[in-house]
This record gives structure tokens, sequence and C-alpha cells, in this order.
């Protein structure tokens, strides 16, 4: 974001035209020219930060539980009840829950790094970033269902419509093992890279795009604060979108998680 302000202000002071903010925003270098970039030291940063949080929070429980404590309880059981338990199902949920709860918080912690001063950054809007933790989710569903049911029973549970005529197989076999095992990792990924990714590009675009109208003077100096204004609200609007994007992508892995232990397709 700093960036591309730097830019917008070499293009207004040389009376060049507006450069809008495109994809060439996320391709950040290496920090200090070593092969580590932004977006994999917020990975490391946002495991640190989750586990730091809930370490202290649990460390010394108690009956009257402190703030922190009351804090890391009222998170755990959000995603333990609302999730895990409301998803998976009172019987298995139990052995799933560290997972979800550590994904949940990671992601948010990631997606929130794009309003915090000096990061600046969603860590996710690198496609990258998210397939790897899609793929994760992929083979942990997989992997359960197969456990479960063995490999062929597996893929007859998510290939074989339940209460399909034969009939219908060459059509539907091939579709549901395309829908319910290749594409599942891709859309889980993608939505959450798009969201980050959209998100922002339109609050650099609101920031760079105000400082070269108040730069170029004219109406711009009313137009340019406008478009400040308008990219705080995004700011705010992009927090919620953030929780959403780390509580959906959190959720459809608990749905492909019963999924794959359903006795039925």
């Amino acid at each position: 974001m700093i960036h591309a302000a730097s830019a917008t202000i070499a293009a207004a002071g040389s009376g060049e035209s507006f450069q809008a903010p495109g994809p060439g925003i996320f391709e950040l270098g290496g920090i200090a020219g070593s092969p580590v970039t932004k977006p994999m030291l917020q990975l490391v940063i946002a495991a640190v930060l989750v586990f730091g949080f809930f370490y202290l929070a649990s460390r010394q429980r108690a009956l009257v539980p402190s703030k922190l404590q009351f804090a890391g309880e009222g998170a755990y059981n959000f995603v333990r009840n609302s999730v895990a338990r409301d998803i998976i199902g009172a019987h298995d949920f139990v052995r799933y829950v560290p997972y979800l709860f550590a994904l949940f918080f990671f992601v948010l912690v990631n997606n929130i790094f794009a309003t915090i001063p000096f990061f600046q950054f969603p860590t996710f809007s690198r496609a990258g970033m998210a397939y790897a933790l899609a793929g994760l989710s992929w083979v942990i569903y997989n992997a359960v269902g197969i456990r479960k049911h063995g490999l062929v029973g597996y893929l007859k549970l998510q290939c074989v419509p339940h209460g399909v005529s034969p009939v219908m197989y060459p059509l539907l076999v091939p579709l549901e093992f395309f829908s319910n095992i290749l594409v599942r990792p891709v859309t889980l990924a993608l939505r959450l890279f798009a969201n980050m990714f959209a998100g922002h590009i339109l609050l650099v675009l609101f920031a760079t795009g105000g400082l070269y109208l108040i730069e170029n003077g004219g109406i711009g100096y009313v137009a340019g604060p406008v478009a400040w204004i308008l990219a705080i609200a995004i700011s705010f609007l992009e927090l919620l979108v953030q929780f959403l994007q780390a509580y959906v992508f959190v959720l459809l892995n608990a749905m492909y998680i019963q999924g794959a232990l359903a006795d039925e397709h």
C-alpha cells in the first residue's frame, strides 16, 4: 500500500495519468534481500500470536476466570459449539475441534493483517498461501473418510448418489467425483483468496486515487478526501469480510469432515 502510494505521488508530480493498482501490488520481494517474503513472515507471526494468546489464556485456569481466560474460553467455545459440534455432530466432533479451532484463528489473524498498520497486507491474497491451506484441509477430510470407510467405500459414498437409478451412474459418478474429490480444495481456496485479493485492491485504489486527486488540485481537493473517507469505510467493511471468510473457511472444513464421516451421500 505504501509502495502504491509512492508510485501515485510520482505519477502526479510528473503529470502522468493515474495508474490504477493491479496484481503487481501483490508481488513483494524478499525482506532485506532474503528469500523470505512478507506473507511468509506473516504466517509465522500469526502462528506465534495465536499460540501465545491461547497459551497465556489457558496457563492459569481458575474457577473464576480472569479477563484473558474468559476471552480465550469464549473464543474456544465459539468454534467448538457453533462450528464443530453443530456441523459434525455430538458423536464425532471432539477429535476435530483442535484443528478447526487453530485453523479459524490462524486464518482470521492473517486476514486481519490487511488492516493493521505496518502489515497492511492480507496473507491469503497470495493464491499459493490459500491453496496450500486448502490442500492441507483436503488431505485431512479425505483421510478421515478413508479411515472410516476404506478407500473403495469412501469413493463409493462420495461418488455414487444414494437412491439414484444405476442408469444415471455414467453421467453422475464422474460429476460427483469431480465435484466432491477434485474441485473442493480449489473452490475452498479460491473463495478465501479472491475476497482478500479484491478487498486489498479496492483499499489501495481509494487510498492512492484520493492522493492522486489531491496532488492534481482543482476538484481533487474535494474528491480526494471523499475517496479517503470511503477508504476508511471500506476498511471497516473489510474487517467484517475478514472475519466472515475465516468463519466460512472453517465451516466448510467442518462440513467436508462431516460428509466424509457420513454413511450416506
